[in-house]
């Protein structure tokens, strides 16, 4: 079973195993039978072989990056247009998946850059509160309820064909401090490097957006 084969068997077999709190419900695109079918020309195009990855982890996916498409920040604009992967989707862009994007064309395109990366999430199913994207750490009884789930599902992100030397965090905020507490916790990985997330860069710091895309950049190939 190479790397395309165990991320496609990993995101069907996703699903929320814990009680949610009230109000709080989870988005799971996996069981669309269009989104497997994406997600599976997506991870044949570019993981189907057995090299080792590094990780990149978000938070945990969007309404309209990966809870539309499956795959993490890759809105349908771009899974088409520059995936070359035709798809039924409302073609709505994305933010976030505009900036992870350029990082992507700056390292000479989806091709070059998915032979040495990976993008997962921390919580790789993501959260909807009252019609709005809910980030994991919003809610400490949500964080609570999610810990196993989460610990589960990195384990098994790693298991897919990981370098654990390092990972690379996508929030220098909450996501990091969480992410470095279970490290220290669980050993997962040798150390954890965070990255500016792209949606807080897209929105607060886009006049600063070809210097911090050069400082990601060089953070990624060292």
């Amino acid at each position: 079973m190479n790397f395309s084969h165990r991320v496609l068997k990993f995101y069907s077999e996703l699903q929320i195993d814990f009680d949610l709190p009230h109000g709080i419900n989870a988005l799971n695109p996996y069981h669309k039978e269009d989104v497997m079918d994406v997600c599976s020309k997506f991870y044949t195009k570019y993981y189907n072989d057995s090299k080792g990855r590094i990780l990149i982890l978000g938070i945990n996916p969007g309404r309209f990056g990966a809870g539309i498409t499956g795959i993490p920040f890759t809105d349908p604009v771009i899974l088409e247009d520059v995936c070359g992967i035709e798809n039924n989707f409302d073609k709505r862009g994305e933010i976030s998946a505009e900036f992870i994007y350029k990082i992507i064309n700056t390292m000479g395109g989806p091709a070059q850059f998915y032979r040495h990366f990976f993008i997962g999430a921390v919580s790789p199913l993501g959260f909807v509160k009252d019609g709005k994207n809910f980030n994991y750490y919003d809610s400490k009884e949500l964080l609570k309820a999610a810990k196993p789930f989460i610990i589960s599902n990195l384990v098994k992100q790693i298991g897919l064909g990981i370098n654990s030397r390092k990972c690379y965090c996508l929030g220098q905020g909450k996501n990091y401090e969480y992410l470095k507490m279970l490290n220290l916790e669980l050993k997962l990985f040798d150390s954890i490097i965070p990255l500016p997330h792209p949606r807080w860069v897209m929105q607060y710091r886009r006049k600063k957006l070809d210097v911090i895309l050069l400082e990601v950049v060089n953070k990624l190939i060292k």
